[in-house]
């Protein structure tokens, strides 16, 4: 089986993502108890991410 650089790429764009959004204390010890809240909470804080990098691209 050959090596996919491709794949490779995005598996590891998704990997810094998930390490990313757990730097957030609430979604990496899951306080959020109900699937709802938790959802929240993802979406708050892939926003926060999203905000940065584009803050960071306009620059």
């Amino acid at each position: 089986m050959g090596h996919d650089a491709g794949l490779y790429k995005e598996r590891n764009t998704v990997e810094r993502l998930i390490n990313r959004l757990k730097t957030w204390r609430g979604i990496a010890t899951r306080y959020d108890k109900t699937p709802a809240s938790y959802l929240a909470g993802l979406h708050l804080r892939g926003s926060m991410i999203w905000l940065k990098d584009l803050a960071r691209a306009t620059d």
